[in-house]
């Protein structure tokens, strides 16, 4: 299939599109000849095409190798420029995924770029260990990052989504690595 990892049937929130992948994968169970059936699905996700009515939230300019601490302070100062867009998404939608580690999105933000000046992980809530809740903050980031992304009529290509790294401040935040700190993708899953 030519989508996205974690999305076998194309894109999210495309019932018709889905359906169609389903059809065709049902028609090959059908069929006779072979016991191996390997038959490409003949288009390629919608989402993957750029909508050219999107743009970000706000505008951001990322300037690629700077020092943690920089990282760190334009990663929290940009949860407070993504909040009309995120409000946005929660009025249209009536609901936000964000909310896995209980703590507000300003402080998932702290807590992730605490990490990044080098500060000891802690947990504030009862039965998360410091590791599982930075998972979980930095899950609710991109949570966030995602709703804001796709608030309004446009929506963004799956390759312009801010979660996804198209310059915002959170993707060099979560890949951050440096001798003695901790590895962003051994940390996270996604």
């Amino acid at each position: 299939m030519p989508f996205e990892l974690g999305r076998p049937f194309g894109p999210p929130s495309d019932p018709a599109f889905q359906k169609r992948v389903i059809l065709a994968a049902l028609q090959l169970v059908e069929r006779e000849d072979g016991p191996v059936i390997i038959e490409d699905f003949p288009d390629d996700d919608p989402r993957a095409r750029p909508d050219h009515g999107w743009c970000p939230p706000f505008d951001h300019a990322v300037v690629a190798d700077r020092p943690a601490e920089t990282i760190a302070r334009e990663l929290e100062s940009e949860m407070e420029l993504l909040r009309r867009a995120h409000d946005r998404w929660v009025t249209q939608r009536g609901y936000s995924t964000v909310g896995l580690s209980g703590l507000s999105v300003a402080d998932c933000g702290r807590l992730v770029a605490g990490q990044l000046r080098g500060e000891a992980l802690t947990s504030s809530r009862e039965g998360f260990s410091p590791p599982l809740l930075l998972r979980f903050a930095v899950d609710d980031l991109k949570a966030y990052y995602l709703e804001a992304d796709a608030a309004g009529a446009a929506k963004p290509s799956s390759r312009h989504s801010l979660a996804t790294g198209s310059g915002t401040r959170q993707q060099p935040a979560l890949r951050f690595t440096r001798s003695g700190r901790p590895a962003w993708p051994a940390v996270t899953t996604g």
